[in-house]
């Protein structure tokens, strides 16, 4: 089991951006020498929900700078938003500015606000999704690509740089609570990233992922990551006492933004969508601890905690962890890390 970096934005005007990114990229390279697999960063806009990151490979680029090893993981980059050619040779500048290094996560975005700002339908989302992660796959993959596409249309193309790797970056599939989201990333062959928020169903979405995997006839199992808050202290009551209050703003960062769905949006690509963020609008700190979505506390717990969530929903291959979500400092971050590092992560790979 690997486990890695998120970093997600959640905060207002009580954290400048350059204070925030500096954090982020110091606690990049520490993660990096305390073995930490990845690093990954979100697309949102808008919003103190995410919007601190409106382009993910920015960051990346500034990481490859400060790392060696580490993978880089856009979490993700949403197609929906972003013309496929600007996206296809981006992903390969990045892949050569980091040596090969990059993996690209993909999702069709969520929030409502954000479509209307960039005037674009709900309702075309998963087509436009599809298309645009068809268009970048073959850019990236092939030379000389012609597309006439229902969204967008080109002549003979060949995207540069070239991918480093080859054929292409490995891709990730980011999938909420829609099963086709997970059907399809098996089909495809494309690892997945899930969001522990519908905690009873994981388990069951995962499954789906892994038999649509190998029905499609790909090699192994596929491949899961999930998202996870982690706080650790050698003092389990001030672990809960710093980490409480900035994962109760978080998400209600979430749920504010996502808000529009429960005052009567609806879309045919996300049903259920207004019941799921009503469910999310009840999520607190203690029913995260209590789902195992968060994992907080001294080293000893956060260990039963991650078995307990392996034992109830099944075992990943990758855990992505959230260490400074919404006002965590720095000191306090990096320490959480350290412990982590040293205690948390040989008593359980």
């Amino acid at each position: 089991m690997e486990f890695g970096l998120q970093f997600f934005p959640s905060v207002g005007n009580e954290i400048r951006a350059e204070d925030y990114f500096e954090d982020a990229l110091r606690l990049t390279a520490l993660g990096e020498e305390l073995g930490f697999s990845h690093v990954r960063i979100v697309e949102h806009y808008f919003t103190p929900y995410g919007g601190l990151s409106p382009n993910p490979l920015l960051f990346l680029s500034a990481a490859a700078q400060r790392t060696k090893t580490m993978r880089l993981i856009t979490g993700a980059v949403l197609p929906v938003f972003n013309h496929p050619l600007k996206l296809a040779g981006e992903i390969g500048m990045l892949d050569a500015i980091s040596h090969g290094r990059l993996e690209v996560g993909f999702a069709r975005a969520f929030l409502p606000h954000e479509f209307a700002r960039f005037g674009i339908s709900l309702d075309e989302s998963r087509e436009r999704f599809d298309e645009g992660l068809e268009t970048v796959r073959r850019l990236l993959e092939e030379e000389n690509v012609a597309v006439s596409g229902k969204f967008h249309s080109f002549g003979k193309t060949t995207s540069l740089p070239r991918p480093t790797q080859k054929p292409r970056p490995p891709f990730w599939i980011a999938a909420l609570a829609t099963e086709s989201s997970f059907v399809n990333a098996g089909r495809l062959g494309h690892g997945v990233m899930g969001i522990p928020i519908l905690h009873a169903e994981m388990r069951r979405l995962m499954e789906v992922y892994r038999e649509s995997w190998r029905a499609a006839g790909h090699p192994g199992n596929g491949r899961v990551m999930i998202a996870f808050h982690m706080f650790c202290h050698e003092n389990g009551e001030m672990a809960v006492r710093i980490a409480h209050d900035p994962l109760n703003r978080y998400l209600l960062a979430i749920a504010e933004a996502a808000s529009d769905w429960t005052t009567g949006t609806t879309s045919k690509d996300y049903a259920g969508y207004g019941k799921m963020i009503e469910q999310l609008k009840a999520d607190s700190f203690e029913s995260n601890l209590a789902s195992g979505a968060a994992w907080v506390g001294t080293p000893k717990q956060i260990v039963k905690q991650i078995n307990a969530y392996r034992r109830d929903v099944g075992e990943f291959e990758i855990a992505s962890l959230q260490v400074n979500f919404n006002t965590i400092p720095f000191a306090e971050a990096k320490a959480s890390m350290e412990l982590f590092a040293r205690e948390v992560i040989p008593a359980v790979i």
